[in-house]
């Protein structure tokens, strides 16, 4: 079908290529290119990374992904962009069809497709194609989507190690997990911390802890409420979908800034609102605050921002060596003859800064090294078991509001004056560099890059990149500059 609900009739075949030929092939490796600058980096890799081109026949490139998740996303929200960038680097192509690569898809079965009149609109709809008994099987599939993943067994608050950084947040966790009245005392519990710092850990700990006194827990990442509201829209389960999740008592969601779509973010939206009102615990993590959350609507940042939001820092040296301990612990009970000497544990819990996971990586390297060597683990096996892992510290997270600051400072403007509209070259510099430091120093889109740069396009902020990249290359004392902004925020 497509998107206009006009049924896709044929192509002329007398313009046919397979894989599109070279010019089409070149085409379409600029239109990802377009895409990533446009969308960012991890929206282009949750949901582009995959996409490639099958072939172009007369108007109509064919698209495909490995799975059917990725067709329905993609078809759902990104289809007019896709079609408008392809229409701007390959001339003749009016619509774009996208289909299901690999044994299970069928060769020719219906797919979306867009026209540029077209007007964006979910897909309609319908049960699994390849299912021969459509209702019941999406039924079924439907039912298997809410039942949430799996709580980690290791992962439980006895396991968990605290120290200075995440004192609050353990407490808090146990709290909402052994409060027995019937209101929560903290709605929602939000944390938010870097890669490998315990925030998975406590959201498995509360669920478990939870279960145990008998109530009901789904604990649901990010992809999987996203697989679960898209499936039960096509398998026509989107009331049981909802009624399932809102008859729990707790939900627990992990990685909310993977969170995309307007219809999905509305959903949790209306989720949040129905289990709050309703009484019931709603605890989430993020790597960031709710206020920075830019791709979520700003309905949902704000009820997330309404209950307790505790950051979990970076770990300390004496929290990172009681980690390590424990670790070294767990590999003892299975590995008795493994023996780490106290200055080795001394030198990795110095050298790995970044996280817990890190040093979990370090301790199964020196356990690789002295059960396949037969050799002791000395200081010099462990710098060279462990070399990397120093060596790819996680950075200091940048805000792009610290960038704004820092700049406005160095360049004798005021924040609000590069925010503004005002085009004097005293504030246009500025304000470009500012954009390029954010660019490069932060994870964010263009466009979210623009949002916070007072509602500018996205094109805005790729021309100031361009334009800073271009004159850092030609004047010296500009990229002696630059550089050190670098430095100042990085620090």
């Amino acid at each position: 079908m497509r998107v206009d609900g006009s049924l896709a009739e044929g192509v002329d075949p007398g313009r046919s290529g397979s894989g599109g030929g070279s010019e089409y092939a070149a085409a379409w490796q600029r239109v990802k290119r377009r895409l990533r600058a446009e969308l960012g980096e991890d929206i282009f890799a949750s949901w582009f990374a995959r996409l490639e081109l099958q072939d172009v026949t007369g108007d109509v490139a064919r698209l495909t992904v490995p799975t059917r998740f990725l067709k329905s996303w993609i078809e759902s929200h990104y289809l007019d962009r896709v079609l408008a960038n392809f229409r701007s680097e390959a001339e003749g192509i009016e619509s774009i069809e996208v289909g299901v690569r690999g044994p299970m898809a069928q060769p020719r079965a219906p797919v979306a497709v867009v026209k540029p009149a077209a007007s964006l609109r979910p897909p309609v709809a319908s049960p699994p194609m390849e299912a021969h008994e459509p209702e019941r099987a999406g039924r079924a599939e439907g039912a298997a989507d809410l039942s949430g993943a799996p709580l980690d067994p290791r992962l439980t608050f006895e396991s968990f190690v605290v120290g200075r950084s995440n004192a609050l947040a353990h407490a808090a966790a146990e709290r909402v997990a052994g409060h027995e009245g019937s209101t929560p005392l903290y709605n929602p519990l939000y944390f938010h911390a870097g890669v490998g710092l315990g925030k998975t850990h406590l959201l498995h700990g509360i669920g478990h802890a939870a279960k145990s006194q008998g109530r009901r827990v789904i604990y649901l990442t990010a992809d999987r409420f996203m697989y679960g509201f898209v499936n039960a829209l096509k398998t026509q389960n989107a009331l049981a979908f909802k009624e399932r999740l809102r008859a729990i008592d707790v939900l627990i969601l992990d990685d909310v800034q993977f969170i995309q779509g307007r219809s999905i973010q509305a959903e949790f939206g209306h989720t949040l609102n129905a289990l709050i009102d309703a009484g019931r615990q709603v605890v989430a993590a993020a790597d960031r605050p709710p206020t920075e959350l830019e791709s979520l609507d700003e309905r949902v940042r704000s009820r997330l921002a309404g209950g307790l939001v505790v950051e979990i820092g970076t770990l300390d040296e004496a929290l990172r060596a009681t980690i390590l301990q424990s670790r070294l612990e767990a590999v003892r009970a299975t590995h008795p003859a493994f023996e780490v000497s106290p200055a080795v544990a001394e030198y990795v819990a110095k050298a790995i800064t970044a996280n817990g996971r890190d040093l979990e990586g370090a301790v199964n390297r020196l356990l690789a090294h002295a059960t396949l060597t037969g050799a002791p683990v000395t200081l010099e096996t462990a710098e060279t078991a462990i070399r990397d892992l120093v060596k790819n510290r996680e950075p200091k997270r940048v805000k792009i509001e610290d960038i704004q600051k820092l700049v406005a400072s160095r360049y004798n403007v005021s924040r609000s004056d590069i925010l503004s509209e005002r085009r004097t070259a005293a504030v246009v510099k500025p304000r470009q560099i500012a954009m390029y430091l954010s660019k490069v120093l932060t994870l964010r889109s263009l466009p979210e890059i623009g949002r916070r740069f007072g509602g500018r396009d996205h094109t805005t902020v790729l021309h100031a990149v361009r334009k800073i990249e271009k004159a850092i290359g030609e004047d010296a004392a500009l990229s002696d500059e630059v550089e050190l902004l670098k430095r100042m925020l990085q620090d």
